[in-house]
């Protein structure tokens, strides 16, 4: 992708090195207060980074603020007086088997610093829960900018730019899908062949698992998916979350237009086959078109003028991949079970806010939410109601 600041990024005071201080100011993207449920034991983490991150021991305490984007893995700004660094951990509740796991998203993202260029510089893994009640790592602020619910107010982002910007991000995806997983060490990533049917079933699984009295079944949902899904059609390294607000942007020389800097959020990386990822990517994907209802759950801006439209962006990675949606299989299965898994992922979330593990606010409508997934997934694959 040619017209991407080159990488890879890593964090400085002033943003990535070599680049002037904020140019964009007030667009910076910046966390609130630290949520009284997920607060930790600062003074024992500053000493633990003290003896395992250069430069910290002789510090004072870091400024704690919590990013309130994100609803599995807490996300947190430790700023100190030359620089800002970002610490992930798990949520406190009930966890998925396979989530939340620090060690492997550390270890994802430190083997890709020098084949993928947006990743961030990742700093230290502590493993020992002892610390602050839970494994946790460290990592490299990268500055910019990420894009929420809505245009933030001052950035004047017009319909070519837009569309622009996203094509640049699945240029950003089909770029991390030509990564060869083996030379980067991350071959043991993932299962490999048969990628396809372990979703359709581990997401079923999970979503029963998790499902409360006030959730439909989905049973007539996963059992289309299982009639209807197609072979492999590759495997390859793959980021399962891949949003525009997991995506750091920032104005780029020479047209100030929105650059990608980085990628975050690689808790749910694997081996995996690459159409999945593009259906998983799509799901969140909420046109100016849609229903009020699926605006509910807009977590992006991708309604603003010129943005491209799902079935648009999803020729278009096919164009860039060298993929063909009809060679691919039927691109309906690849839609629902995007918006299945979707539904999964809410419902895991719903789960614990219904047993009051969190009472973060933004989680109280995702009854409903699922509910609505449910009936589009039942439309789009022809289903009666």
């Amino acid at each position: 992708m040619g017209d991407v600041s080159p990488g890879p990024a890593t964090s400085t005071p002033d943003g990535p090195a070599g680049t002037p201080a904020r140019p964009w100011g007030q667009l910076t993207d910046e966390p609130g207060a630290v949520r009284l449920e997920d607060a930790f034991d600062v003074v024992a983490a500053h000493r633990w980074l003290g003896q395992h991150v250069d430069g910290l021991a002789p510090q004072p305490l870091p400024e704690v603020r919590q990013f309130s984007s994100g609803a599995s893995n807490l996300t947190y700004l430790l700023r100190y007086p030359d620089r800002d660094l970002v610490l992930r951990r798990p949520p406190a509740g009930h966890k998925a088997a396979s989530a939340h796991d620090m060690g492997r998203e550390y270890r994802v993202q430190r083997a890709l610093s020098g084949w993928y260029r947006y990743v961030p510089e990742m700093l230290a893994l502590c493993q020992d829960p002892s610390v602050i009640g839970s494994p946790f790592y460290v990592m490299g602020r990268i500055d910019g900018l990420i894009l929420h619910q809505a245009l933030p107010a001052g950035l004047d982002l017009p319909a070519p730019a837009a569309e622009k910007l996203a094509r640049r991000a699945i240029d950003c995806l089909v770029e991390l899908h030509r990564v060869d997983p083996y030379r980067a060490g991350l071959g043991d990533l993932g299962r490999g062949a048969g990628y396809v049917s372990r979703q359709v079933a581990g997401w079923t699984d999970r979503y029963r698992r998790a499902r409360t009295p006030d959730a439909p079944d989905f049973e007539a949902v996963s059992a289309w998916l299982d009639r209807h899904q197609p072979p492999d059609v590759a495997i390859c390294l793959i980021h399962n979350d891949f949003r525009l607000d997991n995506l750091v942007l920032r104005p780029g020389a020479p047209d100030a237009e929105l650059q990608v800097v980085g990628v975050l959020d690689w808790e749910m990386a694997t081996l995996g086959d690459p159409m999945m990822d593009l259906g998983a990517v799509l799901s969140y994907w909420v046109q100016a078109d849609d229903d009020k209802v699926r605006q509910r759950f807009k977590l992006q801006p991708s309604d603003v003028p010129g943005m491209p439209t799902r079935d648009e962006l999803a020729a278009y990675y096919c164009d860039r991949a060298g993929r063909s949606v009809g060679a691919a299989g039927d691109w309906t299965f690849y839609e629902v079970f995007g918006l299945f898994r979707l539904a999964g992922i809410m419902q895991q979330i719903y789960f614990r806010y219904h047993r009051g593990d969190t009472t973060n606010p933004a989680f109280r409508d995702y009854a409903v939410l699922v509910e609505y997934v449910e009936s589009r997934c039942r439309a789009i694959a022809g289903l009666a109601a």
